[in-house]
């Protein structure tokens, strides 16, 4: 397994895939920043303490960084199939299922440090515009917020992940649908009912976004973990299909 996991960030180091999520963090920092910026009756956003590492987060996990999470998981599970390098692989051989498990917590692991990131570029934009008033409370607050996100996300946006390559749709599908799917949270977050099991919304209870009781928690809970099923059992079926398709290859 360590060795799959290396050569998987080997290949995603050689892809623009991590050039693309960086312009998005930086992309999306800087269009908080300029809202802020933008006074509605008198008042200027950025002026008050805390705000704009809040509102980061909030558009970063409702408009972006899902479909991004999305886009470089199928990417990676995808581009074997897609440029015909997988029949390659094969005749080594190789376990299929570890090697999609290591693609799986490759991108678990670059949810979270894509949030890692964001809440370092947000802290020192907070810092500069607020720093006076910047406690160590509300850093580590933020920093716990950023990092559950960053996992709930991924797991927010596995079953995107598994469904694309079983479809055998390009990659570049789960951007559209995970986009769909978090700019739909908005809506379902006007709901107290549907928030409470929509993934999207429920990343943002069990980070402490929202202030919940524990019934909600288990509800936030069990929502991702219900998505993280949904993906291993898609993922697993696309496994054994495959399977099935090398060995009528054989016989044939």
């Amino acid at each position: 397994m360590r060795i799959l996991l290396w050569a998987e960030c080997q290949k995603l180091r050689r892809s623009n895939i991590l050039m693309l999520n960086a312009f998005a963090i930086i992309f999306i920092a800087v269009i908080v920043l300029i809202g802020g910026k933008t006074t509605v009756a008198g008042v200027d956003f950025s002026e008050s303490s805390g705000w704009y590492m809040a509102a980061t987060l909030t558009w970063a996990t409702m408009f972006v960084l899902p479909a991004m999470t999305a886009l470089t998981g199928s990417y990676m599970i995808c581009k074997e199939e897609q440029d015909d390098t997988i029949k390659y692989l094969r005749l080594i051989p190789i376990n299929e299922a570890k090697l999609t498990a290591a693609k799986m917590i490759v991108t678990f692991v670059l949810s979270v440090l894509i949030y890692l990131l964001l809440f370092i570029i947000t802290l020192v934009i907070e810092a500069a515009l607020h720093f006076s008033v910047l406690y160590m409370e509300i850093v580590l607050d933020s920093l716990k917020m950023y990092l559950i996100q960053g996992a709930g996300v991924f797991f927010a946006a596995s079953p995107v992940i598994a469904i694309v390559p079983c479809i055998k749709k390009s990659y570049w599908a789960a951007l559209l649908l995970a986009e769909i799917y978090s700019f739909s949270s908005l809506f379902m977050s006007m709901s107290n009912s549907l928030k409470n099991f929509y993934p999207i919304t429920a990343v943002f209870g069990v980070s402490g976004y929202y202030e919940t009781s524990v019934q909600e928690l288990i509800y936030y809970i069990l929502s991702l973990s219900l998505c993280g099923c949904l993906a291993a059992v898609l993922l697993a079926g696309l496994n054994y299909s495959q399977k099935g398709k090398i060995h009528e290859e054989k016989i044939i």
